[in-house]
This record gives structure tokens, C-alpha cells and sequence, in this order.
């Protein structure tokens, strides 16, 4: 399920913007990507079936959106909401033993003499 809500999604998506930069604006933006014929589509321009056809993909990706969000919440019912929300008790430190001492003195002069 939730992979055929993805790929209807990317397609929503590539769609909308195909056909956003498709019309042609009112300041005759749309010259640059061949607006300026609208022999294509008939005698009326392209404005209506784009405009029904982005409102139609423009609906499509909010419905996608919406079942992404509605599966992702049934999905994670029974985990927490988030990390920061978890309750976990400190452990407590590491008393240093006699032995670690101040420092590494007698253990940096057996490495050292070994190795020779």
C-alpha cells in the first residue's frame, strides 16, 4: 500500500510541475518554453484543460499527502512519539581503581620494552 501511495505521489509531483511551467502567465512567461502557440490545443488556448488538469494533479498530491501522513501514524501506534519523550536512568560512573592510578607510567614502559 504504501508503495503504490509513493508512486502516485512521484507522479503527482513531476506532473504538477510539468504542468505549472507549461502555461503560459499573464506577463507572457510562458514564450519561453513555446506558449506562444496555441494551435495545439484548439481556437481557446490551453487554458482550460491545463487549469483542470493542474487543479485535477494539484488534488492528487494533497490526497497522497494526506494517506502518507494517515499510514505513517498507523504505522508507528505503538511506538513512542519521540526519543527525547524516553525516561532512561543514568548510569551511574565508574569509580577509577587504585591501579589506574594518575596516569600510564608503568604500563607505557612495558609497551616500550617489549617491543624491541
Amino acid at each position: 500500500m504504501n508503495t503504490l501511495v509513493l508512486t502516485l505521489h512521484v507522479i503527482a509531483c513531476v506532473s504538477l510541475v510539468i504542468l505549472v511551467l507549461l502555461q503560459s502567465g499573464h506577463e507572457g512567461m510562458g514564450v519561453i518554453f513555446g506558449g506562444s502557440s496555441s494551435t495545439f490545443f484548439g481556437s481557446s488556448g490551453a487554458g482550460g484543460f491545463l487549469s483542470k488538469l493542474t487543479v485535477s494533479m494539484a488534488v492528487l498530491f494533497f490526497l497522497t499527502s494526506l494517506s502518507f501522513t494517515f499510514l505513517d501514524s498507523q504505522r508507528k501506534g505503538s511506538e513512542p512519539a519521540s526519543i527525547m519523550l524516553e525516561k532512561t536512568e543514568p548510569s551511574q560512573p565508574a569509580a577509577p581503581s587504585p591501579e589506574q592510578g594518575s596516569g600510564n607510567s608503568g604500563q607505557s614502559g612495558q609497551s616500550s620494552g617489549s617491543g624491541q
